[in-house]
């Protein structure tokens, strides 16, 4: 009886060991399976300029009745998309909402309109990324107009905060940005461009990779191209802060792209080519 006891224990710790090592095979072959499926798509975007993929999304969620309404009424963009673009964009601004703390400031109440506009612009300027939620960015801080930093000792519009990891807007002002939709000034783009910015300086997935890598070929592209540069700055289509620093030209660079998508085609569409790579962009006529 003891003999049988033993030749069972003994069999049943095989059969674990046998269990265990199948698992750490698995383990292993995922994860080189992952890294190597990485380098395919970054060997294919530098190629392509875009990923394998954008969605995938299996079981998407859905914005109730009221939030679609909001998104009908004021964001124009919204109404640019197909039924399967909606749907997408839908499952996003829930994921979005659900990731990020909103704040109210000087006696500002969260309301489904602020939540569901600033997400829908965040989501609008991540639509072509696969992974779109921002991961540097945790808190967005709403105040009711414009406010006095303690940082920089100034009054503020908004800014992108990357060490609080926080978005900080004026209602006030991102909602001036939308009622006047074609003079290249919108608060909300303008941030949350900022924090894209920082976002692919800090990540390593596919979107972060192109927005980044684009970037970079399109200063190379300036610098190799004076006539270009000097034009930039002649026709004053693009406004004299976008020639502050690299960060303010990235955030004007995407408010043009998505407030008059034709006029900034027309004047320089090589600019425009690598703004709508470095988005992956190609919804809604852009």
């Amino acid at each position: 009886m003891n003999l049988l006891f033993f030749y069972v224990l003994q069999e049943s710790a095989e059969i674990q060991s046998e269990v265990f090592l199948l698992i750490f095979y698995i383990g292993i072959a995922t994860v080189t399976g992952y890294h190597f499926f990485k380098f395919l798509e970054q060997v294919y975007a530098r190629k392509k300029l875009k990923p394998f993929y954008v969605f995938n999304h299996l079981f998407k969620r859905k914005l109730n009745k009221d939030q679609i309404n909001i998104l009908e009424d004021q964001f124009d963009f919204y109404n640019k998309l197909t039924k399967k673009e909606k749907s997408n964009f839908h499952h996003r601004m829930v994921c979005f909402i659900r990731d990020k703390k909103f704040v109210g400031r000087e006696g500002v109440e969260i309301t489904d309109e602020i939540k569901v506009l600033v997400s829908a612009t965040a989501v609008m300027l991540t639509f072509g990324f696969r992974k779109y939620l921002i991961n540097t960015l945790d808190f967005i801080i709403i105040y009711p107009s414009q406010y006095y930093s303690k940082q920089s000792q100034q009054n503020h519009k908004g800014e992108y905060n990357p060490k609080l990891r926080s978005l900080v807007l004026s209602w006030e002002d991102f909602t001036e940005g939308y009622n006047i939709g074609n003079d290249n000034l919108n608060l909300g783009i303008h941030e949350v461009a900022h924090a894209l910015h920082f976002n692919s300086l800090k990540e390593n997935d596919i979107s972060a990779y192109l927005f980044k890598n684009r970037f970079l070929d399109l200063t190379d592209f300036l610098q190799q191209n004076p006539d270009v540069r000097a034009k930039l700055i002649s026709t004053k289509y693009f406004r004299a802060y976008a020639f502050t620093n690299h960060f303010e030209f990235i955030s004007v660079l995407v408010e043009c792209f998505f407030e008059t998508p034709e006029e900034f085609k027309a004047h320089f569409p090589k600019v425009y080519k690598y703004v709508q790579q470095m988005l992956n962009y190609n919804f809604a006529n852009y």
